[in-house]
């Protein structure tokens, strides 16, 4: 595994507001902004000093203030609001959550979930407790099914709650999805299972990684344009 400098957490203010970002110190040359639901993030040279870190952030302050409102307002749009009656995406459909008094469990039915909940009780694990279980399920069978075109004995599975990856492999510990997949299509996450069996036998994003992909899962290229479009309107909440 490569060592990478830890980021620091500071406070700029910027337009009388008060600011938090995360400095990153790596081996490169130029400095660089991003900006996404962990905030502002700030990547400079090993020897680049605070001040011209801070310089060059006010040199941006009007985009990077920009993209804060952008991605704060996205991020509300895409909070899921609990509540009896509220939509709720499953695999790509529209399902239905439903709230009943009951002992804080969740129970499948015909498009909806069922969430039976103690007065006062905060329905938000309850739900995820019950998506995790359905994601579980789901993946491993999907897993199942394309390790068997590997020909590879299948890794271990289990789900991961990453805010910027959906899944990760390794020979050791095996795959993990990250299990808000379990609201988008079931292509996108055989896409997804595809690529992190693909690591077993190429640990890398080679040519040769690529064309086992391929040979999983011949629509990829479609499937991953569409993750990347749908991936920003997963709920959360």
């Amino acid at each position: 595994m490569i060592s990478r400098p830890a980021a620091s957490e500071r406070c700029i203010l910027l337009e009388g507001r008060e600011i938090a970002y995360a400095l990153r110190r790596a081996k490169r040359r130029t400095l660089a902004l991003s900006v996404d639901a962990r905030g502002l993030r700030v990547s400079v040279p090993l020897r680049a000093t605070l001040s011209q870190a801070e310089a060059f952030i006010r040199q941006h302050e009007s985009w990077i203030l920009e993209k804060l409102e952008t991605t704060l307002r996205l991020e509300d749009e895409r909070r899921l609001r609990l509540h009896d009656g509220a939509p709720l995406p499953v695999l790509g459909e529209d399902w239905l959550i439903r709230i009943e008094t009951g002992a804080n469990r969740a129970s499948w039915g015909e498009r909806h979930v069922l969430l039976g909940l103690r007065p006062g009780a905060d329905p938000a694990p309850v739900l995820e407790r019950a998506l995790r279980r359905r994601a579980l399920e789901v993946f491993g069978q999907r897993l199942a099914h394309y390790g068997r075109h590997l020909g590879q004995p299948l890794p271990p599975l289990s789900l991961s709650s990453a805010r910027t990856r959906w899944g990760s492999c390794s020979r050791i510990s095996g795959i993990r999805l990250n299990w808000r997949l379990i609201h988008l299509p079931l292509e996108l996450v055989d896409y997804v299972v595809a690529h992190e069996l693909a690591h077993l036998a190429e640990m890398n994003h080679s040519p040769r990684f690529w064309a086992v992909v391929e040979s999983l899962y011949p629509g990829w290229k479609g499937a991953r344009a569409e993750l990347k479009a749908l991936g920003p309107t997963v709920p959360r909440f």
